[in-house]
């Protein structure tokens, strides 16, 4: 059975609705490092052997996000699927758009939903047990600073809520992250080794927050959740400052390119957040973009909600 829900990255759909070869397709429709982090062979023992805690993930982990009050999971998609069940009944804001994920897995625990404009949040927040959302948006590429979710989270906290933040693409920016050495209760950042490393495959994130939360969660957690290949994979790419500080270099750059041939191409502004480009361009036109990208073999994400277009980068960007 397909899922109800659809992310980037349908490249074999496509490919069989166009009649196009896989290998013709120039694939921009996720927010995910074309430059993957250049793994080793996978040693033997990896394959052979169950994952162990203490194989050094968790230091690695302690010393990237600075801070050692975190849980390795199954992809951050484990945290969202599993974090609504660690509440009562709740007033959940989710800010829209956003990655869909999160709204479902509030509903589906049967929680109350509402979806909010980001300029709307300071008059829902009286309303809300739980404020989510995700910075850098994903797809809009809205940032949010650390002063201003600090102090939607001291509203939040007061009579036990939540503030969730999604900070999948923050690792080009760290210095804008929530995460500090100390959890604060209420308090919850989601992370992911798959965008910026471009290692979606792997499934593996990271949960920070207070320790009730964190306990919460392991109570979830399926027996050896984290494959051995993903916690030695994501040791290696967490530990490697060299290729983090080019990419930190790279990147930008490689967007900056894209963006400016974006914005000569479609005469608009053009948001962007390092690893994707948002393009809005109105219903009509961003549906019969799609589908011209699509004929010749180049695959974007279309939001028909917005009416746009979003890119990511290509290997030779």
């Amino acid at each position: 059975m397909q899922p109800s829900h659809q992310h980037g990255g349908q490249l074999k759909k496509a490919s069989e609705q166009y009649n196009i070869p896989l290998d013709n397709w120039i694939d921009l429709s996720t927010g995910i490092n074309p430059n993957s982090y250049p793994l080793p062979a996978v040693p033997a023992a990896v394959w052979q052997r169950l994952p162990e805690v203490n194989d050094g993930l968790e230091a690695a982990a302690a010393v990237y996000y600075g801070s050692a009050q975190l849980l390795p999971v199954a992809g951050s998609q484990e945290a969202i699927q599993r974090l609504p069940l660690l509440r009562n009944t709740s007033r959940v804001g989710i800010i829209t758009p956003a990655y869909h994920s999160h709204q479902k897995a509030w509903v589906d625990a049967g929680h109350t939903v509402t979806s909010i404009a980001a300029e709307d949040i300071e008059s829902a927040i009286p309303n809300l047990d739980v404020l989510l959302l995700v910075n850098p948006t994903n797809p809009t590429a809205e940032r949010y600073s650390i002063e201003q979710l600090q102090y939607w989270h001291a509203i939040i906290s007061r009579n036990g809520g939540w503030l969730v933040v999604d900070e999948a693409f923050m690792d080009l920016t760290p210095e804008g992250s929530l995460i500090q050495s100390q959890a604060v209760e209420g308090l919850i950042v989601l992370r992911s080794i798959g965008k910026f490393f471009g290692l979606a495959g792997v499934r593996l994130g990271f949960v920070w927050t207070d320790p009730k939360v964190l306990k919460g969660l392991v109570g979830l957690q399926d027996d050896w959740s984290v494959s051995h290949p993903a916690r030695w994979a994501g040791r290696l790419a967490l530990s490697d400052f060299e290729w983090q500080r080019k990419e930190r270099i790279r990147i930008p750059k490689a967007m900056a390119g894209l963006k400016a041939r974006l914005q000569a191409i479609y005469q608009c502004e053009v948001s962007e957040a390092g690893l994707f480009a948002y393009v809005s361009m109105g219903e009509e036109m961003a549906a019969e973009e799609h589908e011209r990208l699509c004929t010749n073999g180049v695959l974007t994400r279309i939001f028909k909600e917005t009416g746009a277009l979003r890119f990511g980068l290509s290997p030779t960007d």
